[in-house]
């Protein structure tokens, strides 16, 4: 009888573990997000193929379609291999201003920044379920030469994508 109830307390504790990690709720996150999440979640999003190139930053969020990863020819390795079943994508943009930039992704998917062939790790990162329009959010210190945004690992054929100057 000890024995089931401490393999149910210590069952209960791995499920309580399991979900600190994962916060849930808009106010779960480390930043203030609103204006990452209005941008995800606004009308008239570009629409952009994988492999795509971009002038600039865009001004708003865009949707970038996505394919299997097979197909998706992405530059640079993934950091963390795409799992069967998922997709992935990528857009190249020509002119970032050099800064400090929330990357946000409007569902669960993996990120590389790549930037003069170096993939560049997240300043900090940010998470939540159960907010509608993001998912998270990460910040990158960029600098004024081309940057190509990864994305694989996602579970649908399309993610909406904001590169907003952090607050």
């Amino acid at each position: 009888m000890r024995i089931l109830a401490f393999l149910t307390a210590l069952s209960l504790g791995a499920s309580s573990a399991l979900a600190a990690e994962e916060p849930s709720g808009c106010d779960k996150f480390k930043w203030p997000i609103h204006n990452e999440r209005a941008a995800l979640t606004a009308q008239g999003r570009a629409k952009l193929a994988s492999g795509s190139e971009q002038a600039a930053l865009p001004p708003a969020a865009i949707t970038l379609a996505l394919v299997a990863p097979a197909d998706a020819k992405l530059p640079t390795p993934p950091e963390r291999a795409p799992k069967d079943g998922t997709f992935a994508g990528f857009t190249g943009i020509k002119a970032p201003k050099a800064g400090l930039y929330t990357v946000s992704l409007s569902s669960s998917a993996w990120v590389d920044v790549v930037q003069d062939g170096h993939l560049l790790k997240p300043v900090a990162f940010s998470g939540a379920t159960d907010c509608d329009g993001i998912r998270k959010t990460m910040k990158y210190e960029l600098s004024a030469q081309p940057v190509v945004l990864q994305v694989s690992g996602a579970k649908d054929n399309w993610l909406s994508i904001a590169i907003l100057p952090a607050q």
